[in-house]
């Protein structure tokens, strides 16, 4: 009798573990699968076929004009950085000038003070070197700001043309 019962619960096991959607899984679970079908032996309509072609070959066309753009604007962004990256250290490089020459000043300055002898030239110098400060300021910030406006200038100008190139090649 056990061999009886042994044999019919492997029959109930080998039951169960034959899904027709797929194996079960370690709790028990069946996995459900898509059915395969093959498409090899299934005839399409020659008009379902063309449409497909025109979207694959509509697709292709959108990705190749979309990547030659992203390429572009990427060349674009790099050229832009560039200009920007030099007018930076440009303008960077003109402050330090800057900073060198007020110091001098300030250090040639004060070895004139040093050789002051009276209140009266003490303030005829003092007066002159403040001209001379205003008028010294003055030069240096309209260099900066026009070395910042042809920075801006130039990165604009990439870009404008870049783009006024983009809007004018387009379908």
């Amino acid at each position: 009798m056990t061999e009886t019962s042994t044999a019919a619960t492997k029959a109930k096991t080998a039951k169960h573990a034959a899904s027709p959607f797929g194996l079960r899984d370690y709790y028990g679970i069946p996995n459900f699968e898509m059915p395969k079908f093959d498409m090899s032996n299934m005839e399409m309509p020659e008009a379902f076929r063309e449409m497909t072609e025109k979207g694959v070959a509509h697709a292709k066309d959108t990705y190749a004009k979309a990547k030659m753009a992203s390429e572009e604007t990427a060349d674009l962004l790099q050229n832009s950085y560039a200009t920007v990256a030099k007018g930076a250290t440009d303008y960077n490089l003109k402050l330090i000038e800057i900073a060198r020459t007020n110091t001098r000043a300030a250090f040639d300055y004060a070895d004139e003070l040093l050789g002051v002898k009276s209140p009266s030239e003490f303030i005829e110098l003092s007066t002159a070197q403040m001209r001379k400060q205003f008028d010294m300021f003055s030069a240096q910030n309209k260099e900066l700001c026009a070395l910042a406006q042809e920075t801006a200038t130039e990165a604009a100008k990439s870009i404008k043309t870049r783009v006024s190139k983009a809007f004018n090649t387009a379908p």
